[in-house]
């Protein structure tokens, strides 16, 4: 079950709307989930989609009935590096411009169908239409990810995860120069209040914290700081907001004030470049780093300090 408690930006939003937002899903199939009983407002099942909600009130959805349908299908086609194999523990190097996993908009062409083709496996690990995810990245961020090969493993990633024992490091470029060389935003993260397709930090959000170190400084042809960002939790764009918030948005990212003359990469300036682990089976400490990618080092590479 999931549950999301209604900020001031979906206040009046459909049920169904919601439901979608949710679980990812299309408006179609959210609506067979309501219809079908699978959700509830403050503890109340309510099946009519077309439901208004109001701030403040508790939505609870059951994934278990969104609609069954097919699932993701192999596809040789699609290109990553895998890092690190062996019998319970997948590390690849996910490009830029990859989505994840299957959902509404991407229902294929997706990491998950290149990781059945070369992994088929896993399609009975964790859940059907991601199988073997067990977090994420943006389909703009490059870098590297952890994907489960077992079930037990899966459940042990997870938990990892949730306990904040998995060590996730990204490279970024953000506008400015910072007040202090190293430091911690620690804000909460939540929809937007004026624009529900946005994350922000507001006071109704989830507890979010990220770390900062700055690697360097370039003054041109204009000023901008290169970062190490350690994730403490991991929320819906949160290097993104963080930074934007804090006034040095992502280089690059349209969608959080980072799109500015001077600097014009191909993409939002964000690279997972190091996952510190213990093996979910063994117990061994594992580290994994990535290197800057080509598009982005052309970047930096072009800047003066």
């Amino acid at each position: 079950m999931i549950e999301e408690e209604i900020p001031a930006a979906l206040a009046g939003e459909r049920l169904d709307r919601i439901v979608s937002l949710i679980t990812d899903c299309s408006r179609s199939d959210a609506a067979v989930l309501v219809a079908a009983g699978g959700a509830s407002i403050d503890g109340e099942v309510h099946m009519v989609g077309k439901l208004r909600v109001r701030e403040g009130q508790i939505v609870a959805v059951d994934p278990a009935l969104l609609p069954v349908t097919a699932p993701p299908a192999a596809d040789p086609s699609v290109v990553f590096t895998v890092v690190h194999v062996d019998e319970h523990l997948i590390v690849i190097d996910k490009p830029a411009g990859l989505v994840v996993h299957p959902g509404a908009g991407h229902l294929d062409g997706t990491l998950v169908n290149g990781l059945l083709a070369r992994f088929p496996e896993i399609a009975t690990v964790g859940e059907p239409h991601r199988p073997g995810i067990v977090h994420r990245l943006d389909v703009g961020t490059s870098g590297l990810l952890a994907v489960a090969h077992t079930q037990r493993a899966y459940h042990s990633l997870v938990d990892a995860l949730a306990a904040r024992d998995v060590g996730r490091v990204y490279r970024t470029l953000v506008w400015g120069h910072l007040a202090n060389p190293v430091g911690v935003v620690d804000a909460p993260i939540g929809r937007d209040h004026r624009d529900a397709m946005r994350m922000a930090v507001v006071v109704d959000g989830k507890p979010a914290r990220t770390r900062y170190r700055v690697l360097r400084e370039y003054r041109t042809p204009t000023e901008a700081s290169a970062l190490e960002c350690r994730l403490e939790t991991g929320r819906t764009h949160q290097i993104r907001v963080h930074l934007a918030a804090i006034g040095h948005p992502v280089v690059g990212d349209g969608a959080y004030g980072g799109v500015r003359t001077g600097i014009t990469p191909p993409r939002p300036f964000l690279h997972a470049a190091a996952l510190e682990l213990v093996h979910p089976v063994t117990g061994e400490a594992l580290e994994f780093s990535s290197p800057l990618p080509d598009d982005l080092a052309a970047v930096e590479a072009a800047l003066g300090t």
